[in-house]
């Protein structure tokens, strides 16, 4: 069986090579390895302007992973800036709201990294903390903590003991999207999994970045229900 395809969300910035000066689509290659270290086939997703897009590319997929990045504008949930929240990025979270809700329409196994996460809860109808303290190891720098599974949870089926991961972030879910589960926290009570119960396909987020680090087994999670997808789809039995 061919590997799974794998989508990942991508945005747009300025960038220079040779004599050109340019907007670029960009996602770090991070992302991508991780994919194929797990058994999948990475695709880059660019920035598109129109709900059907979102659509018409999901359905060509057999699993979508949303990258982490900017802060989440918090009018998309209604609130006004903290200080300390960055620029908004309202293209990009546009794009990647219209990616994660056709994702969950046509059951697509979906998985957000940091802000992904966080733009997950959102779509959902949930809130965010715009500021906290802990979760990075300065400008610029990973930090790591533990995070523990909750029993019971598809995060916990993946990886079932506590695990210390790499984390930068300063925002986190508040109040929880409609159907989202916490599925994981940080010994300080931060939510570090969501995931949506009641599908009958992944939908999982996490606010670390399994792709600074050399566990494969949260993106082999999503690979899998990729595979299965994909399988079901050909009528063939997944491996």
């Amino acid at each position: 069986m061919n590997r799974p395809v794998i989508g990942i969300s991508t945005y747009q910035e300025p960038a220079r090579w040779g004599v050109w000066d340019t907007p670029a689509v960009l996602l770090p290659a991070v992302y991508p390895r991780l994919v194929r270290a797990a058994g999948g086939l990475a695709v880059m997703l660019p920035p598109d302007d129109t709900a059907d897009a979102a659509r018409e590319a999901v359905a060509a997929l057999d699993g979508v992973v949303v990258a982490g990045g900017a802060d989440v504008e918090p009018a998309r949930y209604g609130e006004v800036p903290d200080p300390r929240t960055g620029p908004p990025a309202r293209e990009r979270d546009a794009w990647e709201t219209a990616l994660i809700e056709a994702a969950i329409a046509q059951h697509v196994p979906l998985l957000g990294i940091c802000r992904g996460m966080q733009l997950l809860n959102v779509a959902l109808g949930g809130t965010l903390h715009q500021h906290l303290d802990g979760h990075t190891g300065g400008p610029g720098v990973f930090g790591e903590h533990p995070v523990v599974p909750v029993a019971g949870t598809a995060y916990a089926a993946a990886v079932a003991e506590p695990d210390v991961v790499p984390t930068y972030h300063h925002q986190a879910v508040d109040r929880l999207g409609s159907g989202l589960t916490a599925s994981a926290h940080a010994p300080d009570g931060t939510v570090e999994a969501v995931e949506l119960t009641g599908h009958d396909s992944l939908v999982l987020g996490v606010q670390w970045h399994p792709e600074m680090g050399h566990d494969t087994r949260v993106m082999t999670a999503l690979v899998d229900a990729a595979r299965h997808r994909a399988a079901s789809r050909e009528g063939t039995p997944a491996p």
